[in-house]
């Protein structure tokens, strides 16, 4: 997979960097920028609350914007998790695909 290229463990969808995406697209999405100039997105993935978020949707672009990954993990942090395979996760997979929507309107990604 090419390096624009990321997909979460679990989906069949494979986003892209859109072609358009520039820095304050990145900023006015919710993406900090790092000690090394790139950007970093965590986003809790919960329905209800995201004080009490069991995952988090992690996104890192680097500061030249042509590299992109993206991972579901735990609160840790640590563990990439697979929500797709998980009991009980339909709110968390609408508010991945809710945020994945938003990301795309902000011409931070495409499909």
């Amino acid at each position: 997979m090419d390096k624009k290229q990321a997909q979460v463990l679990g989906d069949q969808e494979v986003y892209t960097l859109s072609p358009d995406v520039k820095r304050y697209s990145l900023m006015d999405s919710g993406f900090m920028e790092t000690n090394k100039g790139g950007f970093r997105l965590e986003h809790p993935l919960n329905g209800t609350s995201p004080y009490a978020a069991r995952f988090y949707l992690k996104a890192i672009v680097n500061k030249d914007l042509d590299s992109l990954k993206l991972s579901i993990t735990d609160k840790s942090g640590m563990h990439n998790i697979n929500i797709f395979k998980l009991k009980d996760s339909e709110a968390e997979i609408n508010d991945y695909r809710y945020l994945m929507n938003f990301l795309k309107e902000k011409n931070v990604l495409a499909k």
